[in-house]
C-alpha cells in the first residue's frame, strides 16, 4: 500500500500523535453504550503473500490453501480483491469453505462503482456487487467504500444520494481520500451526511496523510486502516497509541473495533498484526488469538523488548 508513503529519513519529522477525538465521535458511543462487550477483529489486507510461506503459513504451503492458513491466524481479513474484479457468489462461497465460524471478510466496493461510474448510475453494477458478496452469509463483515482522491466536494450531492440508496441491513463504511473533505468548510457537512444515512467512517492512519487520522466516527463501530513502515521503531510506538484509543472508546461503549494491518511492504504485517494483538489482550482485555510463527527466529525479539 503506497498510499500516504514517506522516505524513511523523513519519518523523524512526522507527528504521528493521534488527535483528540472530535465531540460528536463521543456522543455517538456514549449514546450507543450497551452492556455487551465490544468485538475486536485484527487482520490483513489480503491473504495471497507467497512471502508469508515459511513464516505464518508452513513450508510448502499451495496458493490454494493460503486462505485456510490465513484464517488459522486471523479472525477478518480487508478483502481488496473485490476492488478489482466483480465477485461471484461461486467465488465466494469458494472462500467462506476455507473459514471458520466468526471469521470476518470486509469487502471492498469494486472499482467499477468507486472509480469508473464513480457512484453515478452505479444501481445496476452494485446490486450485482452486493448479490456476490451476500454469499459470504454471516462471515461477511462490513464493506468498505474507498472514493478516489479526485471526488471532491463537487460530488457531495453524488455521495449524498449513493449511500442514500444502499441497503440498510448491510453495515457499510467509507473512506474519503481527498485532501479538501478535511478542509474546515466541508468536514462536518459530509461526516454528518455520513452520520444520517448510518454509514461507517474509515480512518486510515498513514505516515504522509495526517488528515486522514480525522477521529470522527459516525457509528458506533471503528474501522481503521494502519500503515506501516517496514516495522520501523514508530510503527510500534503509533500501535501503543492506537491500542490506548482502542480502550477508551471500549470504556465509553463502543460495539465494533476493525483494525487493518497495511506495510508498504506486506511480508512484515504479520509482525506487526501480532504485536497489535498483544497490546490489545494486555490492555484492552480482549482474548484475541496471536498470530503462530512457523519458526521463532526473526521475530521473538520483536515481542519482548
Amino acid at each position: 500500500m503506497d498510499f500516504g508513503k514517506v522516505k524513511e529519513d523523513d519519518l523523524g519529522d512526522v507527528d504521528f500523535s493521534l488527535p483528540p477525538d472530535r465531540a460528536e465521535t463521543t456522543a455517538i458511543l456514549k449514546k450507543s453504550k450497551s452492556k455487551k462487550k465490544p468485538q475486536v477483529f485484527v487482520g490483513c489486507a489480503k491473504w495471497g503473500r507467497k512471502d508469508w510461506v515459511g513464516k505464518i503459513y508452513p513450508e510448502k504451503t499451495k496458493e490454494a490453501d493460503f486462505l485456510k492458513h490465513y484464517a488459522t491466524h486471523f479472525n477478518c481479513i480487508e478483502l481488496n480483491a473485490t476492488f478489482y474484479r466483480m465477485p461471484t457468489a461461486k467465488q465466494v462461497e469458494g472462500w467462506r469453505n476455507k473459514v471458520g465460524k466468526g471469521f470476518q471478510f470486509c469487502p471492498k466496493f469494486t472499482d467499477q462503482i468507486s472509480h469508473y461510474k464513480r457512484l453515478k448510475g452505479a444501481e445496476e453494477v452494485t446490486s450485482r456487487f452486493l448479490e456476490g458478496v451476500s454469499a459470504f452469509k454471516d462471515n461477511l463483515g462490513p464493506i468498505f467504500l474507498q472514493l478516489p482522491p479526485n471526488f471532491t466536494p463537487k460530488n457531495y450531492e453524488v455521495l449524498d444520494n449513493f449511500l442514500g440508496w444502499l441497503p440498510k441491513d448491510i453495515s457499510v463504511f467509507t473512506e474519503l481520500r481527498s485532501p479538501k473533505w478535511f478542509e474546515e468548510e466541508h468536514f462536518e457537512k459530509v461526516f454528518n451526511m455520513i452520520e444520517k444515512h448510518k454509514i461507517g467512517s474509515i480512518i486510515t492512519d498513514a505516515s504522509g496523510r495526517r488528515d486522514c487520522v480525522h477521529m470522527r466516527l459516525t457509528t458506533p463501530s471503528a474501522f481503521i486502516r494502519f500503515v506501516g513502515n517496514g516495522l520501523h521503531p514508530t510503527d510500534y510506538t503509533r500501535v501503543d497509541d492506537w491500542v490506548q484509543r482502542i480502550k477508551l472508546w471500549m470504556d465509553q461503549g463502543i460495539q465494533k473495533v476493525y483494525f487493518f494491518m497495511h506495510q508498504h511492504e506486506e511480508i512484515y504485517s504479520p509482525e506487526l498484526s501480532k504485536y497489535v494483538i498483544q497490546q490489545l489482550n494486555k490492555h484492552c482485555k480482549t482474548d484475541i488469538p496471536e498470530p503462530q510463527f512457523v519458526s521463532n527466529s526473526g521475530t521473538q525479539d520483536l515481542f519482548n523488548s
